[in-house]
């Protein structure tokens, strides 16, 4: 693979959960890293962005299931379309920190870069 390197294996690592990303932040030789340390903030802020927006779903599917007849499809189509967005949105993540780039989402980019 051309241009591989270890550090940007460990970017893409920390995608997978935010276990590892939270490891590579504690673990000496990866501290130092730029992009593995803003690949893992990114990694723990998606994370969290992800958490809020399962439970502001879960409310507007609460909110979708009131209306009769088509509530359910709605809640149920919200959430299978933010459901393929988010996966999509991780794989390209991962992507682009394997092939080592700095790749900064709007809002959680800019924390992650600071932090």
């Amino acid at each position: 693979m051309p241009g591989f390197r270890k550090e940007n294996f460990v970017a893409a690592l920390a995608y997978m959960t935010f276990i590892p990303a939270i490891i590579f932040l504690a673990s000496r030789p990866f501290r130092h890293s730029r992009l593995v340390r803003f690949h893992s903030w990114q990694s723990i802020f998606f994370a969290l962005s992800v958490l809020l927006t399962a439970a502001a779903l879960r409310i507007l599917f609460s909110l979708f299931a009131l209306i009769p007849r088509f509530g359910y499809l709605l809640g149920s189509l919200s959430i299978l379309i933010a459901a393929i967005g988010c996966l999509i949105l991780w794989a390209v993540l991962l992507l682009k920190a394997l092939q080592g780039e700095m790749f900064k989402l709007p809002i959680i980019g800019e924390f992650a870069e600071k932090a």
